[in-house]
């Protein structure tokens, strides 16, 4: 009998007959493939629509830089908001095998709808010449109608794609959770292989064939992603949803504030908990209790009034489990607080790199170079980096610290952001080398100097091998910290630090252009930088990654990862931490 239920998975996943998945015929790599290959289809879209979208914005619907740049911003904004919503119908309602289906569908009407009004006589904008086009109210709301689609789309995807990957996997069996650490390698691998693709290809075909062919080909990627995903069906593991999170979320915090005046009990064992081995949350396992914001367990204290009642109010009287969920989100956030710089160090390559390269040489022989596209390095880092840490760094890293993982996801975590201050001191370099070369020639009127931009290569390689660490590391955190029913949302919350790290970019710039213009001077962030001091710019995100390591440190050094109790197992399973 216990053979036989060694078989079937214990972390509550059903196969797609609903029935107790089979390890031996679902999950693991036999399904990963087809998830891997969505991820990489859909990004190579993503990023084949949205590299170039703000030279459509200016050349092809004639808007000013500062309404295209503004539109672009919006677009992007909204992107990294929808991911919310997804989590919330994933992880409530629908599952993320039906959110990740239907939401991709949606995303394929939405490039499709983009490539016909980007192809079709009468929704086309009229072009006199290349880049020199003019387009009507009507062919501008189809464009915007088909780019929100698309955004609406990628919120129901983003958020699922790399947990419903890591579900093929079992928590409760060690073998398969130390494949869940490559997994999410791979999955960034997967992402980084489709960006490459679009952002040498796709902008290519952009800018050299057209437009309808720039965003079709881009289209028919997310069409192949969909295929990809629905093929591998019959192989999944799906996790039931568990109802709304932020209900019961709600319910532990009314329940904690009505019983305020309760008295905790001696013994956690005390505390109201279901008395199946299941959780009374549907797919989702039951936590052990931990003794940090013991307020909350107050909801958890079964008084007279609830004995009397005969039913249970969930508004009253919450279980354990309900309790530890609150408090898994809330340990969560400082966590959460410290990936936003790193955001906005990441932010750079598209931001500030950019205005760099501009004042250097971006010829290769007779070719000029796009200024932007020094990104494929950054890109090109990861994909190399990827293998290296999986294969290499992590048996070499084990055998000084005994992790199976070689590094703990805290540990992966904070050697990311100690990597992306050096990407900003390389930056300040280049920048002090570049201004050097001003002053000695006087090139302070001159549009570009003589340096070649290649010398910018190592800060994006750098960040490359930082987001190895970081935004892996993140991915991987996020999905193991968060209790099984709340996980979608948790990876929507991760992918939040983007947005705000975007944000805080423009905050700063903001910021200090207000106060090094005062009294006529030209600023760190001149108009002419041949005239600016944009290396101090650099250095001051340098040393606030300095500071945010640090506040990390300390945060991450009070964590304690979260204890699962596997089905038919009454000891608590340590996730993502020290164990071995």
């Amino acid at each position: 009998m216990a053979e036989e239920e060694d078989i079937y998975t214990k972390d509550g996943t059903v196969d797609y007959r609903n029935k107790p998945a089979n390890k031996k015929k679902t999950g693991t790599w036999k399904a990963c493939p087809y998830i891997l290959g969505n991820e990489c289809c859909e990004r190579l879209a993503y990023y084949g629509m949205s590299t170039n979208l703000v030279l459509y914005f200016k050349n092809q619907l004639n808007q000013q830089t500062t309404t295209a740049s503004t539109n672009q911003s919006n677009w992007s904004g909204t992107c990294y908001v929808m991911p919310l919503l997804g989590a919330f119908l994933a992880d409530s309602y629908l599952g993320r095998y039906w959110t990740i289906a239907i939401f991709s569908i949606i995303y394929v009407c939405g490039m499709t709808l983009l490539t016909i009004s980007a192809s079709v006589q009468g929704l086309r904008p009229t072009c006199y010449e290349k880049d020199k086009c003019h387009a009507t109210e009507g062919q501008t709301a189809v464009f915007f109608v088909a780019l929100y689609l698309v955004a609406l789309g990628t919120g129901g995807i983003k958020p699922c794609v790399s947990s419903y990957g890591a579900d093929q996997f079992d928590d409760a069996d060690p073998i398969e959770r130390n494949y869940k650490n490559s997994f999410f390698n791979w999955f960034y691998f997967s992402i980084n292989v489709g960006a490459l693709v679009a952002s040498s290809l796709i902008v290519w075909i952009q800018q050299d064939i057209g437009w309808g062919w720039g965003f079709g080909v881009p289209a028919v990627a997310m069409a192949i992603a969909v295929v990809s995903f629905f093929s591998g069906s019959r192989l999944y593991r799906y996790q039931k949803p568990g109802g709304s999170p932020l209900t019961r979320i709600c319910q532990v915090v009314v329940a904690s504030f009505r019983k305020y005046r309760v008295t905790l009990p001696a013994e956690k064992s005390l505390l109201y908990e279901t008395a199946e081995a299941e959780s009374a949350i549907k797919g989702s396992r039951k936590l052990a209790h931990t003794n940090e914001l013991r307020f909350f367990d107050k909801a958890a204290v079964k008084t007279e009034s609830d004995e009397n009642r005969g039913s249970i109010n969930n508004w009253r009287l919450c279980t354990v489990t309900q309790v530890e969920e609150l408090k898994s989100v809330i340990k969560l956030l400082p966590i959460w607080a410290t990936g936003i710089i790193f955001s906005t160090v990441y932010n750079q390559m598209s931001n500030m790199f950019v205005i760099q390269a501009t004042y250097m040489d971006t010829h290769l022989g007779k070719f000029k170079i796009p200024e932007a596209s020094l990104s494929v390095f950054d890109t090109i880092a990861v994909i190399l980096w990827v293998p290296v840490y999986d294969r290499l760094l992590i048996p070499f890293v084990r055998k000084f610290t005994g992790h199976k993982n070689g590094l703990t996801q805290l540990q992966r975590m904070g050697t990311g952001l100690v990597v992306s201050v050096f990407a900003m001191v390389f930056a300040a370099i280049v920048e002090v080398a570049r201004l050097g070369i001003v002053r000695r020639h006087n090139y302070y009127n001159a549009t570009s100097v003589p340096m070649s931009v290649f010398w910018q290569i190592p800060q994006y390689m750098i960040i490359g091998c930082a987001e190895v660490f970081t935004f892996i590391g993140q991915l991987e955190f996020f999905y193991d910290q968060a209790p099984d029913s709340m996980r979608s949302l948790c990876a929507a919350l991760s992918l939040t630090t983007t947005a705000l790290g975007s944000y805080v970019s423009s905050l700063l710039v903001t910021i200090v252009t207000d106060i090094t213009r005062r009294n006529g001077k030209p600023g760190w962030i001149a108009n002419n930088q041949n005239r600016g001091k944009l290396h101090y710019f650099f250095l001051l995100l340098a040393v606030l990654s300095v500071l945010n390591f640090f506040v990390f440190l300390v945060v991450a050094k009070r964590y304690k990862y979260k204890k699962a109790i596997n089905k038919d197992d009454s000891v608590p399973m340590v996730t993502g931490g020290d164990d071995k």
